[in-house]
């Protein structure tokens, strides 16, 4: 990948069309002074050794190094270099759930945007540990890879919504299973699924899924969004409520009962959101018990300098500008290379 270290210095190239600009004006007054001088065509004869060509080519080898020095300060890199960077810290994939009753607002501002919130805060907590995140419907897909870059991870959080996952449902089983084989080779470190849903489970065995992972080591928590009275879904967009085929107003309620289910299948514990941290809190206490290890994370660091080729070519530049003369040199005037070749033929 090719960048800048300090792209900054590239606004100094805005110059070149002044320059430019400048060159030809001058250009165009000394033409101008000419004619009022006298005839040019006279003032040529009388002044053989002027150039009118060699003082543009001066001005674009001087113009062209400008130009190259401003990259050379820019600092051009290409490439990166690999390295496996070795941490102590824990593996943690959060499935969160994005069916349409996560817009429900019986938690403000809703369901999901409380539940991104709270994953946000759990990356910022994070220093030397490993990160994923699988967002499910009535589908799961992987969101982010599981990684260390805390950053990318929370780009890809914001862009998180109801949109995402075209079948709609709520595969907590399926978001587990596939939380399991995101985790890669088997480590020392401690492993944990930290699921964000509504509870309300249709499509399949969310139970035996977090069974199965508490048979690889894995922890599974489950961290409960809403209230279990329930609250409508509003309808993106629009000041209504979802209702079904006979018309009347969906309330979604959360499913306590089976969060607690996959929560003890999974060996983990099971909170339930509200609007304070607590859910937050706990969560976070859980994973400070697990053990922590030996990480090994491939990262794209120090990315290799070639100012160096532009530097030298600039310089090359500069030096031809030196020997070329703004007049004709009387001498090489004199030889004339075509004469030449027809004296060594003969």
């Amino acid at each position: 990948m090719f960048r800048f270290a300090a792209p900054e210095y590239l606004f100094l190239l805005l110059l070149v069309p002044v320059l430019i600009g400048v060159f030809w004006y001058a250009g165009f007054r000394k033409k101008r002074n000419r004619k009022q001088f006298g005839n040019p065509e006279l003032l040529d004869r009388l002044s053989p050794n002027v150039s009118h060509v060699r003082p543009h080519v001066k001005f674009y080898l001087q113009l062209a190094a400008l130009i190259l020095l401003v990259v050379v300060l820019a600092q051009p890199q290409f490439g990166s270099k690999e390295e496996t960077v070795k941490r102590q810290g824990i593996e943690v994939m959060i499935a969160l759930d994005v069916s349409n009753s996560m817009l429900a607002e019986d938690i403000q501002p809703s369901r999901l945007d409380k539940a991104k919130q709270m994953v946000a805060q759990l990356v910022d907590d994070m220093q030397d540990d490993k990160v994923g995140m699988i967002v499910f419907a009535g589908d799961a897909y992987v969101q982010l890879p599981i990684t260390v870059d805390y950053v990318s991870a929370k780009m890809f959080l914001s862009s998180v919504n109801t949109q995402m996952v075209p079948r709609q449902g709520t595969a907590i089983g399926s978001a587990i299973d596939l939380a399991i084989k995101s985790f890669g080779q088997k480590s020392e470190a401690g492993r944990a699924i930290i699921v964000i849903t509504d509870g309300e489970n249709h499509e399949d065995d969310a139970v035996g899924a977090a069974k199965l992972a508490a048979e690889n080591g894995i922890v599974v928590n489950v961290v409960g969004m809403g209230r279990p009275e329930g609250s409508p879904i509003p309808v993106p967009g629009t000041m209504s409520f979802w209702k079904d085929k006979s018309g009347n107003v969906v309330v979604s309620k959360l499913s306590e009962d089976m969060c607690r289910e996959i929560a003890q299948a999974g060996g983990g514990i099971y909170v339930r959101a509200d609007n304070t941290n607590t859910a937050l809190r706990a969560v976070s206490n859980e994973l400070d018990k697990l053990a922590t290890a030996e990480i090994e994370t491939k990262v794209f660091t120090e990315h290799n300098e070639q100012f160096q080729s532009f530097a030298f070519f600039a310089l090359f530049l500069l030096l031809l500008d030196f020997f070329v003369f703004a007049r004709k040199n009387k001498r090489l005037a004199k030889i004339h290379i075509f004469d030449l070749k027809e004296k060594i033929s003969k």
